[in-house]
């Protein structure tokens, strides 16, 4: 499963630069750019000294604007062509880091989307639909924040401190060093504001995809609840977590409003300190007038740092939770997955099917489902399961296309182990249609042609005749070409039933698996499935889970399941003359006529 965030095999940060794969070498000469132009940001202030001692205050002042002018316009274009200069490095980095953070985003994306498909069934019980939502969109974004915004603030900030400070203190290091010497406290009330922060980031982030999972599951669930008229239970009840939300944002928020006034105080505390020290200076003729006038546009250059520190370590804190997140999934492998080894098989199977002591548990159940299970399905059988709810027939039918492995034994197609099989290879030969079904904002064709997108329109209707729904698609306003809604909205249980047969029967399966199927269709609907079954045009081992009488007495064998284990086997006839569970459920469905 996913692994914890401190057993990453890689730093965040050295996630982040593996994901910008093919845009290194941009985002190394975008970093270059915002050094260069930060050290740009002195030329003002180092051409304003010169021009205020050249022309303004300075000893030989009136000497050279009488006689010297072309060296005042040489400082002054000097002076604005590099801050046109900096100003074209300012937009093209920009542009560099968003394209690169855009294409890592893009990457990262594609690869969750990807890791996302190929997991195993015990990672989607473990996940929340609203919580992975969260993951590949909020949380992404923060890390792409991170790229384009976060990482150039900080080469910014500590480019623009440490060039300024360079050029003061040769200018005058006494003068820099009573300004720089307030950094230290700024640093150290920064250092807590990350200690405070970093845990209600990681709340936050908590919150929000709690909200998220409640806001997906009543969409989804919408049919729920109107029809419980529940609209005001469930907006009050997401108002609640919206208001968490709120507060914890607020809380978070708060934390940086409480150390924001000491970082700007001592902000603001370096003019105070230019003005006294550096008035002292001139007045004892340690600085020029010049001189004063780069300390003074350079101030800035030492306070704003100190001020962005503080949202950068915000965002950062943001980008630390949302990133742990994202990774949690980026790193995590599914446990069912193929061997080295394993066989390729393209070709359709013959069909059987057998489990050889077959015992099941969920890893975080307690009791065992399945218990010494034992059967064969020679190709070309019905094999029917009967049981009550909960006996675990749908835990035994996932074992066969490997949605889950058995705690012990064997399942076997064609003699051969499943788990030896390529997945891909395996799952592409067995057709699944299950009593809950799923239906995409698609065609009715789109749909049925779900497994097989190359299938012509004669194929699709073929297999809507096996599934009997051939009839109600030919009455709906645009046939097969009518786009059902998200999961099926608009199509009865019924009618969403009998696509996802048709579905499941287009892929012309070597095994195809229902699990209570029919049992939304009507009698004669279910006895015409049936027919189309026994004359479908391809061989086929049909595995079929149903409660239904005059659904299982066809079948070559049924079994019945009882407490995780196969209590009675044979056929319809063989079943009744055992008079145990099967013989009393015939009586019961029929009125007590044999």
């Amino acid at each position: 499963m996913a692994k914890q965030p401190n057993n990453f095999p890689m730093t965040k940060i050295q996630w982040l630069w593996h994901n910008m794969e093919g845009a290194k070498v941009m985002f190394v000469f975008a970093l270059i750019g915002t050094v260069a132009y930060n050290v740009l940001q002195l030329t003002v202030p180092f051409f304003s000294s010169k021009i205020v001692d050249e022309f303004l205050s300075g000893e030989e002042a009136a000497f050279n604007r009488a006689n010297n002018v072309s060296y005042f316009y040489y400082l002054l274009g000097m002076m604005v062509g590099l801050t046109l200069l900096r100003v074209i490095i300012v937009y093209l980095d920009c542009m560099a880091y968003e394209k690169v953070s855009q294409k890592a985003l893009y990457r990262i994306r594609n690869f969750l989307y990807d890791k996302i498909q190929r997991q195993d069934m015990k990672f989607y019980s473990t996940y929340r639909t609203g919580d992975l939502m969260t993951r590949v969109t909020g949380d992404l974004d923060a890390c792409r924040h991170m790229i384009a915004w976060v990482i150039r603030m900080i080469v910014e900030s500590f480019a623009l401190y440490i060039t300024t400070a360079v050029y003061l203190s040769l200018i005058s290091w006494k003068l820099a060093l009573s300004i720089l010497i307030i950094s230290p406290f700024i640093f150290i009330i920064i250092v807590k504001f990350r200690l405070k922060v970093g845990p209600m980031h990681r709340l936050l982030r908590e919150k929000l995809a709690g909200m998220n999972t409640y806001a997906q599951e009543n969409i989804s669930g919408n049919r729920v609840v109107k029809a419980f008229a529940r609209e005001d239970y469930e907006i009050d009840k997401f108002d609640v977590s919206n208001a968490d939300f709120r507060d914890t944002n607020k809380k978070t928020q708060l934390i940086w409003v409480k150390y924001y006034p000491y970082i700007e105080s001592l902000a603001n505390l370096l003019s105070v300190v230019l003005i006294l020290v550096g008035g002292l200076f001139i007045i004892n003729g340690e600085l020029t007038m010049g001189e004063y006038v780069a300390f003074s546009g350079l101030i800035w250059a030492i306070a704003n740092p100190m001020r962005n520190l503080g949202n950068i370590m915000n965002e950062f804190q943001r980008f630390d939770a949302a990133s742990n997140k994202v990774m949690e999934i980026y790193f995590s492998e599914a446990e069912i997955v193929d061997k080295e080894n394993a066989i390729s098989h393209p070709n359709h199977f013959k069909g059987k099917v057998e489990f050889k002591n077959v015992s099941f548990q969920y890893a975080d159940g307690n009791l065992p489902v399945l218990r010494d299970i034992s059967f064969v399905a020679e190709p070309g059988q019905t094999i029917a399961i009967m049981g009550e709810t909960g006996c675990g027939k749908t835990s035994l039918i996932n074992m066969i296309p490997r949605f889950y492995e058995p705690t012990s034994g064997e399942v076997l197609i064609d003699d051969v182990p499943v788990c030896d099989y390529k997945i891909t290879d395996l799952r592409k030969n067995i057709g699944l249609a299950t009593q809950d079904v799923l239906l995409y904002s698609d065609t009715i064709e789109g749909n049925i042609a779900y497994g097989d997108s190359h299938l012509t329109q004669e194929q699709v209707v073929k297999f809507a005749r096996y599934s009997a729904a051939s009839d109600f698609i030919a009455k709906m306003p645009e046939g097969y070409d009518t786009i059902v809604g998200e999961r099926g909205v608009g199509l009865s249980g019924g009618q969403k039933q009998r696509i996802s047969l048709a579905r499941a029967l287009a892929i012309e399966p070597s095994i195809l698996i229902l699990d209570d199927t029919t049992s939304a269709v009507d009698m004669e609907t279910e006895k015409q499935i049936q027919h189309s079954l026994h004359e479908l045009d391809f061989d086929c081992t049909k595995i079929i889970i149903a409660q239904r009488i005059s659904t299982t007495k066809s079948a070559d064998k049924i079994l019945v399941l009882q407490d995780g284990k196969i209590t009675e086997e044979g056929s319809h006839e063989e079943l009744i003359k055992k008079k145990g569970y099967y013989y009393e459920l015939v009586k019961l469905q029929t009125g007590g006529e044999m």
